[in-house]
């Protein structure tokens, strides 16, 4: 993963160097922050790249590159498909599941998981001051596999290619993983590990400026034993916290 990092921002800067005929138009750089709530850590590295709207250059558009970590202790992860958690059954603000038997949790003790995102960033530019917001569309998650506590009042899973057994007495202890494919389609049809972002940020002197903000961060795991009633083995968990980092602008 460490090669994998070094190797597009190497790439990157390279880019960005190249393209003189344009580099007026330009806005971008590399980004270190943690996001952070109760038991819910998101350290990241970051690349982007906007390009300045108009003579004025107040606005800009763009793309980013978001490498990070996510570190939950005591967490719940509830059941994902939007065809199963969508309208009145669906997840509340801060992931907590409304009444619905269709809604499983999964707990975990501590869950730990990489990811690597592309996604798409707008961005009103106000001399030293500027505002923003983020939202990652593509990428791939990693992660170790853990042992979970399965919650389902009405769930099972297979034993063999005939028989079921429910998630009760040993059985509630069941492995997951991280999923590895993230997906950006909008609400409860979201897959994966996905992070949606809105900042502030002053420029301290052209080379360093601090960043400021609130993430919505959405991770994902997949059970090894699937629920055969509800015909699902993913689960979700939404996190809200707040933000802080150091931008490093590429000066061109």
């Amino acid at each position: 993963m460490k090669k994998t990092l070094i190797a597009f921002l190497t790439f990157f800067s390279v880019h960005s160097f190249a393209q003189s005929p344009v580099s007026a138009r330009l806005n971008s750089g590399y980004e270190v922050g943690m996001a952070y709530s109760k038991n819910n850590y998101h350290p990241s590295l970051g690349y982007y790249q906007l390009i300045n709207i108009g003579e004025r250059k107040l606005f800009s558009l763009g793309w980013t590159m978001r490498l990070g970590s996510f570190f939950g202790d005591n967490i719940n992860y509830y059941t994902a498909p939007a065809r199963l958690s969508r309208g009145k059954s669906g997840l509340g603000a801060l992931g907590a599941p409304l009444v619905n038997a269709n809604i499983d949790t999964v707990r975990f003790d501590y869950v730990t998981m990489t990811s690597l995102n592309f996604g798409f960033r707008a961005q009103i530019n106000l001399g030293r001051v500027e505002f923003g917001g983020s939202a990652d569309l593509i990428g791939l998650t990693l992660g170790r596999r853990r042992t979970a506590r399965y919650r389902s009042s009405t769930g099972a899973f297979l034993v063999d290619s005939t028989n079921t057994t429910p998630f009760t007495g040993a059985n509630v202890l069941q492995s997951a993983r991280p999923s590895y494919a993230n997906l950006r389609l909008l609400g409860d049809n979201d897959i994966g590990t996905l992070a949606t972002e809105v900042y502030g940020r002053v420029h301290i002197n052209q080379r360093v400026a601090v960043k400021v903000g609130y993430q919505w961060l959405t991770t994902e795991v997949t059970a090894q034993n699937r629920d055969v009633v509800a015909d699902n083995n993913r689960f979700r968990n939404r996190a809200g916290m707040a933000y802080i980092g150091l931008t490093f602008p590429i000066m061109y």
